[in-house]
């Protein structure tokens, strides 16, 4: 009826099976939900205080206030959800057109001083990294797995925007933007690999670290948003779906479900 996210697809999936089957699909859906719940509880933390440390490159002696900063940044954004994120809301898409933009120029700049990097394409390089590290291997993977992270909350609301405009801007921009960029802080750390400290924040050049940071925090906190959006949309579906016990849903909107 509209909507996205793992617990609808498997609630499609499982009317074409039977019995066991149905079983195993409300499984694994429900093991799917759990792991954005996860997500959703500590990537709001991580996020926004990997982008808030960025201070500390611009200025060091600021790093002990990158903490109480986070809290404050996190305890505001959950202060204004009973309030809906309607008014704040216009300005989401213009800050990550934006952020994206950044991510992109930031990175291409770095791949254009040293295009070895693009060898990364070749899945025959993490093959053999694979072969040779064994289980080292397999703990970098994990870390790769981050790239993909919160990639549930692009659907989980896709009764909102439907799934064109969903498409459009990832395959168009987001997906080459971080690409690009991770390419980039690949180059810079074959260039210099004491920029390990902070790959991302040193690929700017002095004078936009503060803006960047600045606009970091802000992605942070609308990629937040975004999962907290997924949670509510997930659980309602669950409500829906009698997995579990009905809640009290309450839409902070006049014109939109959320």
């Amino acid at each position: 009826q509209g909507e996205g996210g793992i617990l609808a697809l498997s609630a499609l999936a499982s009317r074409a099976l039977a019995g066991g089957g149905q079983r195993l699909v409300a499984l694994l859906g429900l093991v799917g939900a759990a792991l954005l719940y996860g997500d959703g509880m500590v990537t709001p933390a991580i996020s926004v205080l990997s982008a808030v440390e960025g201070l500390a490159v611009a200025a060091p002696a600021s790093a002990p206030y990158a903490v109480p900063l986070t809290v404050a940044f996190l305890v505001a954004l959950f202060a204004v959800q009973r309030r809906g994120t309607t008014s704040v809301g216009r300005v989401f898409g213009p800050v990550m057109l934006l952020w994206f933009l950044a991510l992109g120029v930031l990175g291409a700049v770095q791949v254009a001083k040293e295009p070895l990097v693009l060898g990364a394409l070749d899945p025959r390089h993490a093959a053999a990294f694979l072969a040779h590290h064994g289980f080292a291997g397999l703990l970098v993977l994990g870390s790769v797995f981050l790239v993909v992270t919160g990639s549930e909350a692009l659907y989980a609301d896709m009764g909102h925007f439907g799934r064109r405009p969903i498409r459009l801007p990832w395959f168009a921009l987001v997906a080459p933007a971080l690409l690009v960029n991770y390419w980039g802080q690949g180059a810079l750390l074959y260039d210099d690999p004491t920029a390990s400290v902070s790959p991302f924040f040193l690929l700017a050049p002095a004078w936009a670290l503060v803006p960047l940071v600045a606009l970091a925090t802000a992605a942070a906190l609308i990629a937040s948003q975004a999962l907290i959006s997924g949670a509510f949309s997930l659980t309602r579906q669950a409500v829906q779906l009698g997995l579990v016990p009905r809640l009290t849903v309450r839409h902070t909107s006049g014109t939109e479900i959320g």
